[in-house]
């Protein structure tokens, strides 16, 4: 009797990938298995494929890819049979659940110890991957599993905007027009602003944020004009300025939200400006429960459609010429997937 296989990208260390193939991965008490669908590729994953993510927040070898939608093809011990056959994506953080930031709700800020889908544990750069059940978020029937694939960055903007708590009527800008910038032009156009300006210098991704419902796009120099202006900002870009931008383009008492991946040596912000400014600032580090829950629930009454950002789709055979075209500057290449 044959034993039926699973492709899957394995990075064996930096700058070092095979594509194997694997005995079906079997789900344990409490996990499904899923076909993965599509796969999304980030900067993230080009810095685990290059060396650059800090240590402990990724353990090599390892099966990248931790923005992904499937189908539950199997349910191991404990967990509802009626799942097989659901279309679904699944929370990246495996929060432990008991500690107190988890028991808060607070489930990105688990205190148990790092761990997440395509990082530390196998993700989804492969045919199939097993998560636990308790993670998992079904879609309903017929859902667009090509767009579903984001659902892991529209889950980040859905903690933004929890955390940004926008009102009809405000001035809001957005930093930044990748892939969350996007994102949360769209989210925050449903939330009936007077102005919605996005920032950014690609004049691609400002017609593209215009289209997406915002009511002005601004280059970084030209934005500078907007100084005190904006209720709410949310900066998506996680450049080395951007935080302390951001935060000059609110006014006193306005609200910034910083949900970039910031690197060492990043401008800081101004603490004068911010004692003065009497600003609110949140910071966003991946996702919660409560947010992926909106994100899956916004993408089915039709308040998000991330599938026009997708450019690019490769089989797994080509992941290091998807993996190339991710931060390779190309305005034209918006979001890249992987699928299987």
């Amino acid at each position: 009797m044959s034993t039926v296989s699973s492709r899957a990208v394995v990075v064996d260390r930096p700058g070092a990938h095979r594509l194997v193939e694997r005995e079906l991965p079997a789900p344990g008490p409490g996990e499904v298995l899923v076909r993965v669908a599509a796969a999304g590729l980030c900067l993230s994953d080009r810095e685990l494929y290059e060396g650059r993510r800090a240590p402990g927040y990724v353990r090599y070898p390892v099966v990248p890819g931790h923005e992904w939608s499937g189908t539950v093809e199997a349910v191991g011990g404990g967990v509802d049979p009626a799942l097989v056959g659901r279309p679904c994506v699944a929370e990246g953080f495996r929060s432990c659940g008991t500690c107190e930031r988890c028991q808060y709700g607070e489930t990105s800020l688990c205190t148990a110890g790092y761990a997440e889908t395509g990082f530390t544990e196998p993700g989804a750069f492969a045919d199939h991957l097993v998560v636990p059940a308790r993670l998992l978020h079904p879609l309903p029937d017929g859902a667009d599993l090509r767009a579903a694939a984001l659902l892991e960055p529209a889950a980040v903007v859905a903690a933004a905007v929890r955390a940004g708590r926008p009102r009809p009527g405000e001035r809001i800008a957005v930093v930044g027009a990748g892939t969350l910038g996007l994102l949360a032009v769209q989210w925050l156009a449903a939330s009936s602003p007077a102005e919605l300006t996005v920032v950014d210098p690609r004049s691609e991704r400002a017609a593209q944020a215009l289209a997406f419902g915002a009511t002005r796009a601004l280059t970084p120099p030209d934005a500078d004009g907007g100084t005190g202006r904006f209720d709410l900002v949310v900066e998506t870009a996680g450049a080395p300025t951007t935080a302390a931008s951001s935060c000059l383009l609110a006014r006193r008492g306005g609200r910034v939200v910083l949900t970039g991946m910031f690197t060492a040596g990043a401008a800081g912000i101004d603490p004068v400006h911010l004692s003065v400014s009497q600003l609110e600032v949140r910071s966003v580090f991946g996702a919660s429960s409560a947010a992926w829950a909106d994100a899956v629930r916004a993408l089915a009454l039709g308040l998000l459609d991330p599938a026009p950002l997708v450019t690019h789709t490769f089989p797994l055979e080509r992941f290091g010429e998807a993996l190339a075209l991710v931060g390779g500057g190309d305005p034209a290449t918006g979001k890249v997937l992987l699928r299987p």
